[in-house]
This record gives C-alpha cells, structure tokens and sequence, in this order.
C-alpha cells in the first residue's frame, strides 16, 4: 500500500502513468516469460488445436460454418492406434474364444476370485450321482454349479449327448427345449450359434436364447462353453422374450469318483455352512478290465430370466431335481441309439469338431499374461523422475529471480508469484 500512496503523490498525471507503469513493469515481464517458456513446453493437445485449425484455413469452405470451437477440435482428431497392435484375428471373430476357455477353467479350479459355494443338493442313484451349489453375487442373478457322475458312461458319449439339440427334443428328456435353429458353424474349430426356444411356466412366456458354443479337448477332458451372444440380425419379438444373459457350460472329465477313504459324511466337508467337494480319483471298470467307467460333468449355469431372482431362486430349488432326474434315463437311451449304429445328428457332429489344447501350455500362457499385466500395471505406477517437472522449476524459478530483483514491496511479490502459479500449474498430458 505504501507503494501506491507514492505513486499517487505524484505532482502530474504523466508521473502518476510512468510510476505505475514501473510499479507493473516486473508482472508483464513475469507474464511474457512465463508465456514463452509455457509455449516451449505446452501440452500435446494445444498442438493439435493449432495444427487442426491450420489445416481448415487451407481447405476451401462450400458455406459458411459456425466457428469451430476446442470441444469440435477433439472431436475430429481421431486418436492414432499404436502400431504394434494386431489385427483381429480369426479366433477373436468367433462367437467363443479362448477367453471363453480360460474363465472355464478358471471357475472349474476355484480361481476365478467369486464367492464361496454354499451347498444345495445331494442325490445318488444306483448309476449315478448328483451335487448341487449355488452363490449370489453382488451384481448379477444367482449361480449354479453341480457334479453329477455318471457311471459306465464315456466322456465322448455324454459330450455327443449334452450337445444333441435334436434328442433333446426327440426324447423329450429335456422337456422345456421346444425348437432350435443353427444361424452359425465354423467346421474348422466346432463353433456355433444357435437359436432356442425354452417352455417357461404358464404365468410367465416362453424364452428365446441365442447362443454360441464351442469345445475345447485336453486329452479325454472336454470344456464345452455355451453363453448368449448379441445378434442384432436375429429380430425380437414380444414373445417369446429374448435372454440377453445366460451362461451355462460344462466340464466332462473321465473315471473319477469320491476317494472313500477321505469322504466325510454325504461327500461334503463343511465349515462355516460353506461346502466344497472332496478329491476325486480314478476308476476301474468293476469287471477287472483296467476299463475307465465313470464319467463326471462339472457345471456352471446363470441366466437373467427376466423375473425377480428370489422368485427364480425358489423355481430352481422346487425344480431342479425333476429336471435332473430325468437326465439319466435320457443318455442310457443315447446310448442304446449308438451303439445300435443310428446317425448322429448335425449337432453332435459338430461336436466332433473340438479345439485341441494342452492344459500345461494354456496354464503357463496365462500366467505369462498375468505376469505381463502385473508389471505394466507396476511400471505406470512408478514415480516419474524429477526431471519432469523441469519446466515448472524453471518458470518457477525466474520468476522467484525477477520479484526479487524489482524489490517493489509485498504487493508486486504476490502479483508476480500468483501469475507463475498459474503458468507452471499446467502441465504435459
């Protein structure tokens, strides 16, 4: 204040201007410098805004426009695609892909990082046996998973089996599919599309599914992954209602049943009302011949029926071991048809048309990417080195230079550190 009370006591009004033209003097010299040297370091994107603009007034204009504002700029500078990125493949084209594969498996070993199972059913028949799961996710309808081991059965047969929408429908043992159409099939790697209509209860109407499938082999041990896909090509209709999410597949592996000497009562050992399965092992033929006779199916269903879940819980509970039961009778007479030489159909054919893999492999591969992912996630994370924040340092400190140079009291000090304040603040984005 002391520093304007002088200026103002200036006997003529050119003296008034020419002390306050000392007095501002340092702060548009501050401001000039900062500018400069803001400019040298400015950010990309203030580089493409003057480069987009130079463009247009080279180009000729049919009408006139409104003036282009920064938001239109960004708008019509595209982003460049790094180069090293690949072009899509003809396995990310498939309605199933490897993903697909890898969260299956991911889930069959318990590592996919979901919820703990809480035990739902246990049911055994003389030649075969079944388990049940269930966990509710925060986000997202109820999942299932269940065991059933089926004896003097092989994994192909019930592979053939699960696959075969026409016996589905012929020997009504999965008596909710009501029809099914193939839109899609790849012959080389087994993949298909396909379109199902299912029976819902009278009060609700009947659900239309559109869904990809794909089998993946590891030996005798096959992964057979269904879940719904968009197709915007299929129209909807009022009824039956579309089901956008729905997820059921499977894992078929041969000759395991419960290790009799580790199963604690009913196969299950519970801790906290949470129950998981016990180990399995290897089987031999019961007539001495080193023959492989059981065969277990691992699977994990969800779907968004279009209904409340906790009424779709209850359906489930009520009617799962109707639908179950009638699963076994179904492939003993699969069985009877093929071994008395009937065709297989076009689906169970296609089902022959599986994804060879080596678990070891995928199992290290996807370590591999973890490991990858992992440290990019560490080196974006890493503290930038100080030589970064040169530019800041440099406006900073020329600025801190020249305030101390004009000595022109608190006043003009702040002026100045303020403007460098402002001028450093921005930086590389």
């Amino acid at each position: 204040m002391s520093v304007l009370a002088e200026v103002f006591r200036e006997p003529t009004l050119a003296g008034v201007a020419r002390e306050l033209a000392t007095l501002a003097a340092p702060l548009w010299l501050a401001a000039l410098v900062g500018l400069l040297i803001g400019w040298a370091w400015r950010p990309r994107w203030a580089a493409a805004v003057v480069d987009v603009a130079g463009n247009n007034h080279h180009e000729p204009v049919a009408a006139a426009a409104a003036p282009a504002t920064v938001a239109d700029h960004f708008a019509i500078v595209p982003r460049a695609k790094p180069a090293s990125v690949a072009p899509v493949t003809e396995e990310e084209e498939l309605a199933v892909s490897t993903p697909d594969l890898m969260h299956l498996r991911r889930v069959v070993e318990e590592k996919d990082g979901g919820p703990a199972w809480t035990h739902m059913m246990d049911r055994t028949l003389q030649t075969f046996r079944y388990q049940a799961w269930k966990r509710e996710p925060q986000n997202g309808p109820p999942q299932y998973r269940s065991s059933t081991i089926f004896e003097d059965a092989s994994p192909d047969v019930v592979r053939d089996f699960f696959w075969d929408d026409d016996f589905r429908i012929s020997n009504t043992w999965d008596d909710m599919l009501l029809e099914h159409d193939t839109l899609e099939e790849c012959t080389k790697t087994g993949t298909m599309v396909v379109r199902w209509v299912r029976k819902f209860p009278f009060f609700c109407s009947d659900r239309e599914y559109v869904i990809g499938r794909r089998i993946w082999a590891s030996g005798k041990t096959y992964y057979c992954v269904t879940k719904s896909v968009p197709r915007p090509s299929v129209p909807r209709c009022s009824k039956p209602r579309r089901v956008d999410l729905y997820y059921s597949s499977w894992c078929i592996r041969p000759g395991i049943i419960p290790v009799p000497s580790q199963v604690p009562h009913n196969n299950i050992s519970c801790q906290a009302n949470v129950f998981t399965p016990v180990p399995f092992l290897s089987v031999e033929s019961r007539n001495g011949d080193g023959a492989m006779t059981a065969c277990e199916v691992l699977l994990f269903h969800h779907e968004d029926m279009g209904i409340p879940w906790s009424i779709a819980k209850l359906g489930v509970q009520q009617g799962m071991w109707g639908c179950v039961k009638r699963i076994e009778p179904g492939l003993r007479a699969y069985q009877t048809a093929r071994a008395s030489g009937e065709p297989i159909s076009k689906c169970a054919a296609m089902a022959h048309a599986n994804t060879k893999f080596v678990a070891d492999e995928l199992t290290a591969s996807e370590n591999n990417t973890e490991a990858g992912s992992t440290s990019n996630n560490a080196q974006a994370e890493k503290p930038k080195h100080w030589t970064g924040n040169l530019p800041k340092v440099f406006v900073i400190g020329s600025v801190v230079a020249l305030a101390c140079t004009f000595d022109k009291g608190l006043l003009t000090k702040a002026l100045v550190f303020g403007t460098a304040r402002r001028f450093a603040g921005p930086g590389r984005r």
